[in-house]
């Protein structure tokens, strides 16, 4: 089957030769210290060769050996290099990238949703951020776009783009190995060979491998969880017949199996749900206690299957034709990624919900063709055309356990620690009512999306640039959910107990729209090195159709069919930047300021219905982003640098009435009247909460990195022995999409040294990331039904092992 075939990854193209803006010369760094360099670091932020310090863009790049030495080898630990980058993950399919606050809901995937943040591989977009969880694999560099790109980037990039360059086919023969070792029984390989076939032919093969131990351990089924189990391959052919054609054949496959992401215990609340039905009572009631109530114990009693396989591949063909005036390039791809999960959604070793997996298996296919002028000219430009179609396909099922009526239904007036009911004939008291209860869920999506654009670059006069640039975009979304319900028995004649907790769905939701973006820059060079740029953008993200069940109605009898699309949203974003670099460019500063408005804000809404165990999507009426970041770098000699990279970051919603409750406000009778107080068993609970002026989630107001090198010269040859340092820090965010008091996750501090000697082509280093064993959080749940238990995912413990390297 052509899915499983291994084909390899993408080739990245440039589109034209560098600008030759007025610079003294430098020489030019590909695969060099991009924080500490003083040469040019070449990128195409904007599809076309440019140094980055010339581009009008908030942007930071980390090059092949800066992700090497600090051992980011995938998007997880890229955030830790850029502070304006936000990822999490619950697992690889609940996976969220973010830029400024900005990007996608925060919460649990839905088929029907956009990213927005774009997420590039040598020029191809992938349409599923879940497919961006692999390994990289021979990177030469990573370009982090900060603000909207919808210009040249499409629709969903209105908080930014991830533009990921790989090492191209060389026709000078070369090799590199690299192997590392560490704690948990860490061993991860990777090489690369290139070189000529021909004269007019040449490839490259690329592997990487990536096995770790667990850095959680499962008492129940004798497992350690949050592992590594990741193999990757790559393959690329380049066929240059001449100096003006060049052709790139490229595929990947990838496969992971990291049996995560494991949510556990982490502390308890308090909610209005009756005492007896919250956690504490619940616990008490099956005399059920966890295997330790410190999550940074790191030990859980899961006691449902886990599993979180994943396969991504694909293949592309990059055509770049120099036609003298221009340069035509054109991207054709194919992509896939197949998800096989299983989770315990009851995060405790209680048999509440016994199966929860949604495997999906995605295709995209996409085509982009771009016709850029070459050289400098008074007036330059960019414009092209963009095909995408996307399909996914999701068998979704969930099955509660024999302690699911207990927990989930309501037993009466029953003594705290009690499991008897109020009443033998309450379906609470009776096992049997929600033991074995299933829904079985096919859900299916198309998405057909067309664009074309166009971006001028006009030298008014000296040094001074306008550039606008227009996108137009049609979208076509259809989707279908159908959930089937039945009993243990296999009945699908429901109680209306049952049908509260599973209830049966069939719906077909349609979107199709055109939209419009566009934005101007004015840029200006004061000299040199010292460029200044002020921008507008109008964005959008377009709107999405639910396929994760709908809510139920007011009368709790149906489905509301009203919530089975979103509409796009509409981006409003400012920006003034100044990048400049002096004293013989050893001092690099580069400083933005940004404001972003988002109308008719698409986030994920779960009320505590148990019917949609995904939460679903809905419009909050506008959230604000603004902020300042900076990016500085000192290199005061040979054998020192420093670099330090901040964001201040303000994101709220600004405008959100009928946002859901956090837990401290959920679970109670539901009243459309005066609620009662927070947190206490029994109050009234409000229907809906306006969360308007409170933080977005996921975002902290301050967040840095920071670091450098101090080597000495050794051998009295070319060799070094060095002592790095990376650091990264972030003040505290909120985990919940409406802020909770239980949900924050208080700041912390990340440290990450390495000792080594290099010579030439040879790297040999001894690492330790997270140096002084902090303990922290990347996210934290609520666990379905109000019932006050708070779940963790803990972030990594210390880790420390060596790295060996070498060219040829």
């Amino acid at each position: 089957m052509l899915a499983h075939l291994p084909l390899i990854l993408l080739a990245h193209a440039t589109l034209a030769p560098p600008s030759t803006l007025p610079e003294p010369a430098a020489p030019e760094v590909t695969d060099g210290d991009a924080q500490a360099n003083t040469g040019d670091i070449v990128v195409t932020a904007r599809r076309r060769a440019e140094t980055e310090q010339t581009v009008p863009i908030a942007l930071s790049v980390l090059s092949g050996r800066t992700l090497a030495d600090s051992g980011a080898f995938n998007v997880n630990r890229l955030q830790q290099q850029v502070p304006s980058l936000q990822f999490y993950s619950s697992n690889p399919r609940n996976s969220a990238i973010n830029i400024r606050g900005l990007g996608a809901p925060f919460g649990l995937t839905n088929d029907g949703i956009e990213q927005g943040v774009g997420f590039y591989i040598d020029g191809v977009y992938i349409g599923r951020v879940g497919a961006a969880t692999f390994d990289f694999v021979d990177v030469d560099r990573v370009e982090v776009l900060r603000g909207p790109q919808g210009t040249l980037y499409g629709k969903n990039t209105t908080a930014g783009a991830l533009n990921i360059t790989t090492r191209a086919p060389s026709f000078t023969p070369e090799a590199r190995a690299e192997l590392s070792v560490g704690n948990y029984d860490f061993v991860q390989g990777k090489t690369s060979i290139s070189g000529p076939i021909t004269d007019t032919l040449a490839i490259r093969l690329s592997t990487s491998a990536t096995t770790r131990h667990g850095t959680i351990y499962d008492v129940a089924s004798n497992t350690d969880l949050h592992r590594q189990r990741n193999i990757g391959f790559r393959g690329q052919v380049l066929y240059k017949p001449s100096d003006t054609l060049s052709l790139t054949l490229a595929g990947d496959l990838n496969v992971q199996n990291p049996l995560c992401c494991a949510q556990y215990y982490a502390r308890v609340g308090t909610t209005q749900r009756a005492a007896n039905r919250q956690y504490a009572a619940l616990a008490a009631a099956f005399g059920y206690a966890p295997p330790s109530t410190n999550p940074f114990d790191r030990v859980t009693d899961l006691d449902a299957t886990i599993n979180s396989r994943q396969e991504v591949g694909g293949a592309s063909l990059v055509t770049n034709w120099d036609l003298g005036a221009a340069t035509l390039t054109s991207v054709s791809a194919w992509r896939y990624w197949d998800w096989k999960p299983a989770n315990d959604r009851d995060f405790i070793g209680l048999p509440i919900t016994t199966v929860s997996q949604n495997p999906s298996q995605q295709e995209q296919v996409s085509q982009e063709i771009r016709l850029a002028s070459n050289g400098t000219h008074k007036l330059d430009y960019t414009v092209g055309a963009f095909l995408f179609h996307q399909t996914i396909n999701t068998q979704g099922s969930q099955v509660q356990g024999s302690a699911a009526s207990r927990y989930l239904l309501n037993p009466g007036n029953v003594p705290v620690g009690s499991r008897g009911c109020a009443s033998p004939t309450a379906n609470a008291c009776n096992p049997a009512v929600l033991n074995g209860l299933t829904s079985t869920n096919t859900i299916n999506f198309k998405n057909t999306s067309f664009a074309v654009f166009g971006k001028l670059n006009w030298e008014a006069f000296s040094h001074f640039h306008v550039q606008p640039g227009i996108r137009v975009n049609y979208d076509k979304k259809s989707g279908s959910y159908v959930s089937v319900v039945t009993t243990g028995s296999g009945s699908t004649t429901l109680n209306a107990d049952q049908s509260a907790t599973l209830a049966p769905q069939s719906y077909a939701p349609r979107f199709s729209a055109w939209n419009v973006s566009g934005d101007v820059t004015l840029s200006y060079d004061f000299a040199a090195d010292v460029h200044g740029y002020a921008t507008y953008a109008k964005s959008f993200k377009s709107g999405g159709i639910n396929l994760s069940g709908l809510p139920l109605n007011a009368a709790g009898t149906a489905v509301d069919l009203t919530t089975q699309t979103v509409k796009p949203e509409k981006v409003d974003a400012f920006e003034l930047g100044l990048k400049t670099q002096f004293f013989d460019r050893r001092v690099t500063l580069n400083v933005a300021g940004f404001w972003t408005e988002i109308g008719d804000y698409q986030a994920t809404v779960n009320n505590g219905q148990l019917t949609v165990i995904r939460g679903y999507l809905a419009n909050a009426g506008k959230v604000r982003s603004r902020g300042v970041e900076f990016d500085a770098s000192f290199r005061p000699s040979k054998r020192f640098n420093l670099y330090l990279n901040g964001a201040y970051t303000d994101a709220i919603y600004k405008k959100f009435t009928n946002a859901p409750c956090p837990p401290e406000l959920s679970g109670g009778t539901v009243t459309t009247g005066t609620p009662g107080p927070a947190g206490v068993p029994g109050s009234l609970s409000p229907v809906v909460c306006d969360i308007s002026g409170q933080r977005l989630p996921g975002i902290s107001k301050w967040s840095f990195s920071y670091g450098g090198e101090y080597n000495v010269p050794v051998g009295g040859g070319d060799g070094q022995v060095y002592l790095g340092y990376d650091g990264s820090a972030r003040s505290r965010f909120s985990s919940n999409p409406s802020p909770s008091a239980y949900t924050w996750i208080e700041g912390y501090s990340l440290s990450n040294f390495r000792l080594g000697y290099r010579k030439k082509d040879f790297n040999v280093f001894a690492w330790v990331h997270n140096a002084f064993d902090q303990d922290y959080f990347e996210l934290l749940s609520t666990q379905s039904g109000s019932t006050a238990l708070i779940v963790g995912q803990p972030g990594d413990p210390r880790t420390f092992g060596a790295t060996i390297s070498a060219s040829f």
